[in-house]
């Protein structure tokens, strides 16, 4: 049988994923559920275009490896450090329950007892690249539950390796190997001798290529280096992407990473959509229609018992209900490391072939459902949820002359200006994990929407006299001064405009006390820059100032064209050259 070429399952792949994940996307339903069905359109139960699935799960998993990396980048050993208690009490707390749920659960079903525990654990392992790929879907990432579940995921990438080296313990098999505790005391020697090694020999490796002044020989150090560090740790009988992991936190500090993270974020991507792909392949629909009511129940109790735990768990580190809501909808799936966890449980009589093929289909079934309960939690939840996250602060009745609307970058400056002068004020802010933030440093802000009428009547709106818009979000700042103006004309409006077009939009409510957030440091950022370069101060200054009450101007005009697009395109590029040849003209005339 003639096997298709290289360049033909390429083009078999790159087609796959061209049309299935822009659809999945439009359809709000993320990119990783269209890469899994693309790879079940190509399956053995598909269209039958790819024949050997894991020869390509394999190659592909050089995808999570670079994933792993990256998010390494991003981790400094002190900010790693910082994290140990989320790494440790909420991760090791989330493995250590739901491996006996689950546990229990699988003794429940006949399994024994040593394969109840391994079948428990490997199915309280999630799915690094899943998680981490919908949450930089999202942009969720650095959000408080995006980092309790990342932290929840570092831990279990690295709890799998001892127990990895353990199972054979578990082995019903009379000529298994067993394993010692000097086995396990050499794998956390390897871990030390590879970052001693790599904090030694890295930056001196990637100086010398820098110098070498070539962006491909840059990029071939850069896939060498995490596929080398990799393969060191493999060798050890370690993850190769807990060592791309340690390799990333190493260079996190140094002053290659953004170029690092710009030479391998390309690769990561389209190595980690095949991996997504090549799962959608290996999904045995045989299995599915033979098992169907023994996969939909296991299905059931690995979501329903993960999102619990997990629900719980965050409730108890002090997330909000929402946010533990969305990080128990992220974590629910089976994970990578439990089809390797699986293989050497069969390998050492632990469980029969049979049973592993059928939990390798729930884990894969696991992974398909993640994406669609996490729109479900957004979709519906939210909605069920809706009432109880909307209680806001009561105010109190000490009504003050200013109300600051937004208490984030802006906001507070203003409010340590006011207290400095010891004026009153009352403060709203929409985002519960701001408020909660601010308030250990014993700033007393309410938790409340200034675009809601009833939250400026008991914030004291009637009786204030100036109000400060100093919220974020351009729509929720046009509403809630829309609101202000209609129903509380006598309020001074100071707002912040985050750019031209939000200050066109308050213009024409009337607003003319606006402030552009970047434009004044700006000016400031120039007027330097202008005397580094050898400006004297007063032409610095002339120039600044020419600047300023020219574009104030012109904004105001713009203003009255901003809808014509046309016009404000023609004005704006007359208006660039007239600054210009004013310019000129004044350095002319100082000539003279």
């Amino acid at each position: 049988m003639e096997h298709p070429s290289f360049l033909k399952d390429t083009a078999i792949y790159l087609g796959a994923a061209v049309v299935a994940v822009p659809i999945f996307k439009r359809l709000g339903l993320g990119s990783v559920l269209g890469y899994l069905a693309a790879g079940s359109a190509l399956g053995p139960w598909g269209f039958g275009l790819v024949h050997d699935p894991k020869s390509i799960l394999e190659f592909s998993e050089l995808g999570v490896v670079l994933l792993l990396f990256l998010i390494g980048l991003e981790l400094k050993p002190s900010r790693l450090w910082n994290m140990r208690g989320a790494v440790f009490g909420l991760g090791g707390a989330q493995v250590l329950f739901c491996t006996l749920a689950l546990g229990i659960v699988s003794y429940h079903f006949g399994l024994s007892l040593a394969a109840s525990f391994v079948v428990g654990f490997s199915l309280s392992l999630s799915s690094t690249a899943f998680a981490i790929q919908i949450l930089s879907e999202r942009k969720q990432l650095n959000t408080a539950y995006g980092r309790s579940a990342f932290a929840v995921l570092l831990f279990q990438d690295m709890v799998a390796i001892p127990v990895l080296a353990l199972l054979p313990l578990f082995s019903s098999a009379v000529d298994a190997p067993s394993p010692s505790i000097g086995g396990v005391v050499r794998v956390l020697l390897s871990i030390g001798l590879v970052a001693a090694i790599g904090k030694i020999a890295l930056r001196p490796l990637l100086s010398m290529v820098s110098r070498a002044d070539s962006r491909e020989v840059f990029s071939a150090a850069a896939l060498l280096l995490v596929i080398g560090v990799g393969l060191v740790m493999q060798s050890m009988g370690l993850s190769m992407a807990l060592g791309a992991f340690l390799a990333g936190v190493l260079l996190s500090d140094s002053e290659y990473r953004h170029l690092l993270e710009a030479d391998i974020e390309p690769f990561k991507g389209m190595l980690l959509g095949l991996f997504f792909i090549s799962v959608g392949t290996s999904v045995d629909y045989g299995l599915v229609l033979n098992h169907p009511s023994t996969i939909a129940l296991g299905l059931a109790c690995l979501l329903f018992t993960k999102y619990a735990v997990v629900f719980v768990l965050g409730k108890w580190a002090g997330l909000p209900v929402a946010a533990a809501r969305q990080m128990a909808a992220i974590l629910p799936q089976g994970g990578e490391f439990a089809f390797v966890i699986f293989g050497v449980a069969t390998a050492n009589y632990i469980l029969t072939p049979e049973q592993t093929n059928l939990l390798i289909v729930i884990v894969i079934a696991s992974m398909v459902a993640t994406p669609l309960l996490g729109v479900a939690e957004e979709r519906l939840m939210g909605r069920l949820f809706q009432p109880t996250e909307a209680a806001f602060d009561s105010m109190s009745d000490d009504h003050n002359p200013v109300i600051i609307a937004g208490f984030g970058r802006v906001g507070q400056l203003v409010a340590r200006i006011l207290r400095l002068q010891n004026i009153g004020f009352t403060t709203l802010e929409k985002d519960a994990e701001q408020v909660k933030t601010v308030r250990k440093f014993g700033s007393k802000v309410y938790y409340g929407d200034a675009s809601r009428l009833d939250l400026l009547e008991a914030a004291g709106a009637r009786s204030a006299k100036f109000f400060v818009l100093a919220i974020d979000d351009v729509e929720t700042s046009v509403k809630t001064a829309e609101k202000i103006k209609k129903h509380f004309p006598h309020l001074r409006i100071f707002a912040r405009a985050r750019n031209r077009q939000h200050a066109f939009e308050l213009m024409d409510l009337g607003i003319t006390e606006f402030w552009r957030e970047t434009f004044s440091s700006t000016m400031e950022m120039s007027k330097a820059l202008l005397l580094e370069m050898g400006t004297s101060l007063d032409d610095a200054d002339h120039i600044i100032r020419k600047f300023r009450e020219h574009d104030e101007n012109a904004m105001l005009h713009q203003h009255k064209i901003h809808q014509d697009e046309t016009a404000l395109i023609q004005y704006s590029k007359q208006s660039v050259q007239q600054l210009l040849d004013s310019v000129a003209a004044d350095q002319a005339s100082q000539k003279r």
